[in-house]
């Protein structure tokens, strides 16, 4: 019976435009991580909601409640 060697050929590194190398984001499992289109969405909700309070505030505020909520 003969064996033949099988050459592993490693993946190309993922890259940006730029050149440099895609760092990956450290996640530990079971950690909920809502996507930016899920932010932007309860973003717009709470900011709508603040509107109609009649209470000022900023899109980056909006942003950062919505990040909180939605990560619990």
């Amino acid at each position: 019976m003969k064996t033949t060697k099988v050459k592993i050929i490693s993946k190309p590194k993922k890259t940006s435009a730029a050149g440099k190398p895609i760092k990956k984001k450290n996640v530990a499992p079971g950690i909920y991580v809502p996507s930016e289109e899920e932010i932007r969405e309860k973003a717009r909700e709470i900011y709508y909601e603040r509107i109609s309070r009649g209470e000022h505030g900023t899109a980056e505020t909006d942003w950062r409640e919505a990040e909180q909520i939605l990560k619990g």
